[in-house]
């Protein structure tokens, strides 16, 4: 968990400088239609940004050992996101593939979505979120591996500056067994599928 609450401006600082950005823009923040954009911004990033708040590793703190020496990988495919980029704070749109080889002990499944959920929402670049995730699965249930696949699309790219519509990033971080082992890492790729059918 980030804590940043001694430099925290206030909800109506917040909103004022919503209004700045208003005026910046070439508008009249006092107009019928803008008079509670301020007050739906502020409330928006607190949904935007909720990560700042939660601490990833708490999800993964409880976890089960009775598990009758399964020991093949996990694998949970196809988890939506929404992020921003750091650079822009324009939209990042994807989906996370986690998957881990457990030693000796297992997560719930809804925990490691929790932990996508809780990098993500906060103002990221694709390649630190994608480590974030790796790197915090394996310091807490320190399985035998992890590996992290990403693919997203950013509308820093598609609406701004070189406007490339169609184009998505594709990052991937693997840990343990999952970069040593190249049967392994074949065999999470494998399970995650084509990059291409991601798109849909």
């Amino acid at each position: 968990m980030v804590d940043k609450s001694k430099d925290k401006p206030s909800v109506e600082q917040a909103q004022e400088a919503v209004r700045t950005l208003l005026r910046y823009a070439g508008e009249d923040p006092t107009r019928e239609g803008l008079i509670d954009t301020p007050k739906r911004v502020v409330k928006s990033f607190d949904e935007f940004y909720k990560g700042y708040k939660q601490d990833p590793h708490e999800y993964l703190s409880r976890t089960f050992e009775e598990i009758s020496g399964y020991d093949e990988m996990v694998v949970l495919r196809d988890i939506p996101f929404e992020s921003h980029c750091e650079h822009h704070m324009a939209p990042i749109i994807g989906r996370a593939h986690v998957g881990y080889l457990p030693k000796n002990k297992v997560v719930g499944i809804s925990k490691l979505a929790r932990v996508v959920e809780t990098y993500a929402k906060r103002l990221q670049v694709q390649e630190k979120m994608t480590a974030e995730i790796a790197d915090c699965i394996q310091d807490i249930l320190e399985p035998y591996g992890v590996g992290v696949v990403i693919q997203a699309t950013h509308e820093c790219m598609s609406t701004r500056g070189v406007n490339k519509h169609g184009v998505s990033m594709v990052t991937s971080r693997m840990v343990g067994a999952f970069r040593k082992d190249e049967k392994t890492r074949r065999e999470f790729l494998a399970v995650v599928g084509p990059i291409d059918s991601m798109r849909s």
